[in-house]
């Protein structure tokens, strides 16, 4: 059959091929993009109203996160270090959302994987890229178990996902102290209870020719293979369509619960991944640091980046300069370090006020083009 023109027949169904349907089509892309940074840039404007009021200037507090975040080369390489555990903490969220799930419970799974990481490191002697990537197997499957359990009791049990998993944040992180302060301590780790020091043998370097470590170009792949996952697998399609209606996905025989339980193992699974890099890069232990608040930090970058895993990684780096600046803005404008929170906290409720412009702005909505 012949469509007439100007529509042809795509994978995707009917596309309108005349100018008016492409600038249509370029506009309901754009407010994907305009929507989020306009409300990144009314939560930076919320936030220097609150600096004001506290008697303290928004122009050189900004001044103060631009030069320590992204002025120089070793200010990136500091902002780089910061967005590797967010771009897989990011994904702990982001993989569910497609789904319709709110899983804001990474922080447990990273801490958890943490330890798995160190545990590996004490009771199996060895060193290497094979025995690094070993490390990352068992942190990845204890996340992924971790996680994963949150979405086996929100479809068979009907459990609240977005409840769970907070609750199994803070029951990881008691988890955690208990086994570094307890059966996996370090003797020799007096003031801070931690495992046994990770070996030269079983840390992970840096990337060739910068002071950035591995972690980034696994976050980085990571979300590479999360997008091709959602946008280029039958996996994915099914995914969207479970999230957009579980009812018509269950009625085309779709299996919905091994959808959720598989891409919330998968995010978690990622989260883990975020914990082992952390102890294996950067700490050189499991010790209370790896609650450092990167998995609700993922949260903000999931959000802003609206769930695609390709967009995270802008944002991750954005947000990961933020936190970079942390303590320069301490040092300078005599903060209290909770300071970045009340940010974060202030730009992620104005993101979730944004949700409501979708559809409405007539600049982005064709179909309003056309009525005029």
């Amino acid at each position: 059959m012949t469509m007439p023109a100007p529509y042809q027949v795509s994978r995707f169904g009917l596309i309108d091929t005349s100018p008016t349907g492409t600038l249509a089509a370029l506009a309901r892309r754009s407010e994907g993009l305009a929507i989020p940074l306009a409300a990144l840039l009314a939560g930076l404007l919320l936030f220097g109203l609150f600096l004001l009021m506290l008697g303290k200037s928004p122009v050189e507090y900004y001044a103060l996160v631009y030069k320590a975040g992204f002025g120089t080369a070793f200010s990136w390489q500091n902002t780089l270090s910061r967005a590797a555990p967010l771009l897989l903490t990011a994904l702990c969220v982001a993989l569910p959302a497609r789904l319709g799930l709110v899983v804001i419970g990474g922080e447990g799974a990273i801490v958890l994987g943490g330890v798995a990481a160190g545990a590996v490191a004490m009771l199996i002697p060895g060193g290497g890229t094979g025995f690094i990537l070993m490390m990352a197997m068992f942190a990845m499957l204890t996340g992924a178990l971790w996680i994963g359990l949150v979405g086996l009791m929100r479809f068979y049990r009907g459990v609240n996902e977005t409840i769970a998993s907070l609750l199994m944040a803070y029951i990881g992180i008691a988890l955690m102290n208990h086994l570094v302060e307890g059966p996996l301590r370090d003797p020799n780790s007096l003031n801070k209870p931690s495992t046994l020091p990770l070996t030269p043998e079983q840390r992970i370097g840096d990337l060739p020719g910068m002071d950035v470590h591995w972690g980034l170009a696994f976050g980085i792949v990571a979300c590479v293979v999360a997008w091709i996952l959602i946008e280029r697998t039958r996996w994915g399609f099914a995914a969207r369509i479970a999230g957009g209606n579980v009812r018509a996905a269950q009625i085309q025989g779709l299996p919905v619960g091994w959808l959720i339980v598989g891409f919330t193992a998968l995010g978690g699974a990622f989260a883990g991944l975020a914990g082992m890099i952390e102890v294996a890069a950067v700490h050189g232990s499991a010790n209370a640091s790896l609650a450092a608040g990167y998995g609700y930090t993922g949260i903000l970058v999931a959000f802003l980046a609206r769930h695609n895993p390709l967009a995270i990684i802008p944002v991750a780096i954005l947000l990961g300069g933020f936190e970079a600046a942390n303590g320069l803005v301490q040092r300078r404008m005599d903060l209290p370090d909770a300071t970045v929170l009340v940010m974060q906290g202030m730009v992620f409720i104005v993101i979730l006020m944004s949700e409501t412009l979708y559809g409405r702005c007539k600049l982005f909505t064709p179909e309003k083009w056309r009525a005029t």
